[in-house]
């Protein structure tokens, strides 16, 4: 089911106070296009990184951005972060993880034990630090949502490419075990089943594009590449969208 934006305030339906998003990997292009179209629509966005300066230009340049410091490969520094988003802003309603990286090679042989380490711990380790360490606030919100941003090389992978598509294969397979998480408390309750109000969904794409990239290599066409702006478009639908079509959903991106 496509997603839309209508762009309305983004707000609970049993409160008047806006909903609050944690965006992870918050600095990146997609990141800062993720954000800028959660504040349009009116959350409240906590913005995470590791880079305490690029943060503090991210909330210098927009209302609504309360910026975090955190390595999220840190279990203990990840609940210390969901303790202070709760104590400045209260539940959290979306976690949006954009954190990653790639790494390849030439082939299966060239697929190194350190570039494999390096994946592992940007993508997978960070995943699942956030979506455990925010969970039951997301099971508990009535707009509760996770996404994040797989490839198309998780269903089709590559010899070169073996380590990262592997690393975002096991990504998918962690969320839509989160979504099975929200069906069983919610739609799926064996004695007490009741509306599917949270949702955890994968965006697929060929690869992010942005606009520093296009202005690099101008004679470039980027077919299949979707916009960072398209991206945060989605990501900004979801809590709008209902829950019972999207948990457990790959929405495709081109």
């Amino acid at each position: 089911m496509p997603i839309t934006n209508d762009h309305n305030v983004v707000a609970s339906p049993a409160s008047s106070q806006p909903l609050n998003v944690v965006v992870a990997g918050s600095t990146s292009a997609a990141g800062q296009a993720v954000v800028a179209s959660l504040l349009a629509t009116g959350a409240r966005v906590a913005a995470v990184d590791v880079d305490a300066a690029r943060l503090e230009a991210l909330a210098a340049a927009h209302d609504g951005v309360i910026p975090y410091t955190c390595n999220l490969a840190n279990p203990e520094s990840v609940e210390k972060l969901a303790a202070d988003v709760r104590n400045d802003l209260g539940s959290v309603d979306g976690l949006i993880h954009l954190v990653g990286g790639w790494r390849g090679g030439e082939g299966i042989t060239s697929q190194t034990d350190a570039d494999w380490d390096v994946l592992h711990t940007s993508i997978m380790t960070t995943l699942r630090n956030t979506s455990r360490a925010f969970y039951s606030d997301l099971e508990a919100s009535p707009r509760g949502r996770l996404a994040i941003v797989s490839a198309t090389a998780a269903a089709k992978p590559t010899a070169s490419g073996a380590s990262y598509a592997a690393i975002k294969a096991a990504s998918e397979a962690w969320v839509l075990g989160v979504a099975d998480g929200f069906q069983a408390a919610q739609s799926g309750h064996k004695t007490e089943p009741k509306e599917q109000t949270s949702a955890a969904v994968v965006f697929v794409v060929k690869a992010l594009l942005d606009d520093a990239m296009r202005e690099a290599a101008p004679q470039r066409k980027f077919p299949g590449y979707t916009h960072v702006n398209e991206l945060g478009n989605h990501v900004s639908a979801l809590f709008t969208a209902p829950a019972s079509h999207l948990n457990g959903a790959r929405q495709h991106l081109s």
